[in-house]
Parts: C-alpha cells; structure tokens; sequence
C-alpha cells in the first residue's frame, strides 16, 4: 500500500527517470495513437473503460506503446496489479504471484491483473506455469512482446489469450509527443524553443518508435545547452549565471537540427534478425527484385546491409531468384548469383555489398520466368498424386535379356539438327503437360530456334 513516503520515493525516481519515461501517459485521454487498438470502439478500450478486461497479449515493435497500456490498466483498475519480469523472473516468482492471487481472490473477491513484459524471452516451461491460472481467471494475464506471439508464445496460451497487435505510430503522433514533451511540466517544460526542421528530423529518425523520439529529444536539448550549463539532480537545467531554464526567468534555448543530429550521430533504422521485421524486409526485397524495380532493390538491399544482416542469406536469397523467377530467360543470372554468394563467403563486409548489389541488381533486370518453378512443381504434383506410369519400352534399358522386344529406339544424333519425333512422356501424358515458356529472353530464343532447326512434317 502506497504512503507519503513511497510517494516521496515515486517522485525522486520520476525526476531522474528519461524523458520518455516522465511523459508515459496515465490514461487513456493522453494516450497518443493505435487508433484501431484503442479506439473508441475497439474491445481494448471498452473492456480498460469498463475493467472487464481478460487476458490480452499486446505485440507490436519498440515504442509503440505497450507499456504505457500497461501502466494505464494499472491506474484505472480495480484489480490487483502486479508485475514479473521475463528476463529475471523465474518459475518460483511466477507460482508466487499465483499463490497471492488465488489468495486474494478467495479472501477479498479481488481480481489480479499480472503483467508480464517480453513475454517471448520465457521459457515454455515458464509460459506453461501460467496456463492454469489464466485459465481460471485466477490472474488477467496482459503480455507484451516485440516477437510475433504467434511463433514466440505457448499456442495454448494464446488460445485462452486475445492478440492485439499495435502499429508503429504515425508521424503526426510522434510530432504531437514530441511537442507535447517541450512543454509539460513533467517534460522539458518550456525550456527549448524547437525548431521545426529539428522536429522534422526527431519525427523521421523516431520510425514510428515514440521511446526513441523522446530519447532523440532529451539528447538534442543536453546538445543545445550552453557552455557552463549543468542539468541538476531535479532535471532542471541551470545556466553558468544561475539562471533555471523554464522557470519564466530565461528565454527558452532553440533546439536546432544540428542539435539533432548532433545527438544521433548514426541513424539506425529498426531491424530484427529473427522476427517479423526480418521476414518482411527480405520479403520486401525478393518481390522488388521479382517486380523488376531496381531502386527498391538497393534499398531494401541498404537496409539489410546496415542492420549487419548475414551477406551470405542475401546471396542465397538472390540465388533462390535467379531460378525461381529469372531461370532460363536469362542463364546467366543463376551464374552471377552464385558469384556473388562466393564472395560474401570469401572476401566479406563492407567490399561484399558491391557484389551482393551486382548480382540483385542483374536479376532484378533479367528477364523474367517462373516456367522452371512451374514446371517441376507441377510434374511433382503428378508423380504424387497420378496414376502409375510406366517407361514406354523403347526408352528402357537395354542390358537386360530380352530387351530386342522393346522397340526401336531413335538416336536423334541419327537425324538432321539432332532431332527426331519420339514419345519420351508416358502414355496418358501429352507434351506441354508441365513445361510452359515465358516467350521472354534466351528461353523465349531457344524455343524458336528450336522450332526452326527441326524439320517440318
């Protein structure tokens, strides 16, 4: 139970804590964002409103608010909240948090609200602990996770759970957090003036993270200070005359994009290696190269590169294209891609990026043909699901007794250009059963010199 001196305590650690942690909204009115999560009309929102709120798993990126939801069913509910950590918490922690909440259910009629952050990083044993329990509904189980839910958390866990994905915020919220923060009291409270194209860039480093925003925001008025400026332990920054900035006693400082900049000497954009965002980049950058766009191919290529994604996933990646979506229009591509797989083996980053550029960039504007894919997928789909068929005779071998009775056998070498009429499918199956040409590149060439060099009947 709380008291003046744990308030005392809250408002110490709030003083020292980041910006961002100081403007977390407190309900939902501040709340910025997620309009088809928290709308007006969405189950979340009526079911916080009402608190009647059941087991919810809360997934999406960085930033995007999962916490701050948290922390606003703690403060608007009736229920019990409590919270374990995934990264440090245990088995034990979890069955004591349990234990309480049964308790508390029994003893007093209270609900227990139990939040878990990261839920992904525990273990399936961990997770399985608290089957029982949210099935129950001895605790309300809310999880946030940054990892597709759906691959990280226990299948029976989300069956007796509701999934609500947020989104990375827009860039009209971020601009509305960013300014929101300048201002508040709890915030930089009107200490910086910022320019509007030092918002504009918070905004575009931020990609949709508001955690991120605010963080490039503290950064950029620390760079904007004054030499002889201290920030003290209350948070207020004091020029070298003794001047507390946003106490009405000072004009605000400006905050410029240099500033910005300044505190964010390398942009990063978001990546993961083993999530969604991987599978969506590389997804991204296999269509551009199958839609023949060169820029996004480079892009998506930069991407990947600057995240330190492993070069040798992208060559096999463009390898996989080079006959999925490239084959025998263009050869060559398979060639140049196996190359360039070669040398991010070889030689590396940062040289193997050129190489890696080289070769996507090739079959990005290869010719395309997807008859190879096409085509053994669909004598595959034959031989698995169709009838036996056997060799026709004049095709089997002949070092076995009794082969003469098989039938004449044309050896096309015999016969003018090298080729001769001949069935060599089974009986039941015509030419152009599975083989369909694109009519693009050297397949669309091959096939009608083909047909020139055969004689006509």
């Amino acid at each position: 139970m709380d008291n003046l001196f744990t308030e005392v305590e809250r408002y110490k650690r709030n003083m020292n804590a980041p910006l961002a942690v100081r403007m977390r909204p407190q309900t939902l009115s501040e709340y910025v964002g997620q309009a088809q999560a928290v709308g007006p009309d969405s189950w979340l929102r009526r079911a916080i409103e009402h608190d009647v709120l059941s087991s919810v798993i809360l997934y999406g990126p960085a930033g995007t608010g999962k916490t701050t939801l948290a922390r606003i069913i703690a403060n608007t509910t009736h229920a019990e909240f409590t919270e374990v950590s995934a990264v440090t918490g245990t088995v034990k922690d979890l069955r004591r948090e349990i234990d309480a909440a049964e308790s508390r259910l029994m003893a007093r009629g209270m609900r227990t609200i139990l939040f878990v952050d990261e839920i992904h990083r525990f273990s399936r044993s961990q997770q399985d602990a608290l089957l029982h329990a949210v099935e129950d509904r001895i605790v309300i189980l809310i999880g946030a996770t940054t990892e597709n839910p759906y691959f990280e958390v226990n299948s029976a866990l989300i069956s007796r759970s509701r999934v609500v994905e947020l989104q990375p915020l827009g860039d009209d919220d971020i601009a509305t957090l960013v300014r929101r923060a300048c201002d508040s009291p709890h915030g930089l409270a009107g200490a910086f003036a910022l320019a509007d194209d030092a918002l504009a860039e918070i905004v575009q480093l931020a990609g949709g993270d508001a955690r991120s925003a605010l963080t490039s925001l503290e950064l950029a008025s620390q760079m904007a200070l004054p030499a002889g400026a201290k920030v003290g332990q209350d948070g207020v920054a004091v020029l070298s005359d003794g001047t507390r900035l946003g106490e009405g006693s000072a004009e605000p400082l400006p905050i410029t994009r240099e500033n910005v900049l300044e505190a964010n000497p390398r942009r990063g954009l978001p990546y993961d290696k083993s999530g969604d965002m991987h599978y969506d980049i590389i997804s991204a950058f296999i269509k551009s190269m199958r839609g023949s766009d060169p820029d996004a191919v480079l892009y998506w290529l930069a991407r990947m590169i600057d995240a330190g994604e492993d070069p040798k996933f992208i060559a096999r990646r463009i390898m996989i294209h080079a006959s999925e979506d490239v084959g025998n229009a263009d050869p060559q591509a398979l060639l140049i891609a196996h190359a360039a797989f070669k040398s991010a083996e070889v030689i590396g980053y940062p040289e193997c990026r050129i190489n890696l550029a080289q070769a996507a960039l090739y079959v990005c504007l290869a010719p395309k043909s997807n008859a190879a894919e096409a085509g053994i997928d669909a004598a595959l789909d034959e031989v698995r699901h169709g009838p036996r068929r056997d060799v026709p005779n004049h095709l089997r071998d002949r070092h076995r007794p009794g082969s003469d009775s098989y039938g004449p056998y044309l050896y096309p070498h015999d016969y003018p250009e090298g080729w001769v009429e001949q069935q060599y499918l089974p009986d039941g199956l015509e030419r152009g059963a599975f083989f369909h040409p694109s009519g693009r590149g050297w397949e669309a060439w091959r096939l009608d010199s083909t047909r020139r060099d055969r004689p006509q009947s």
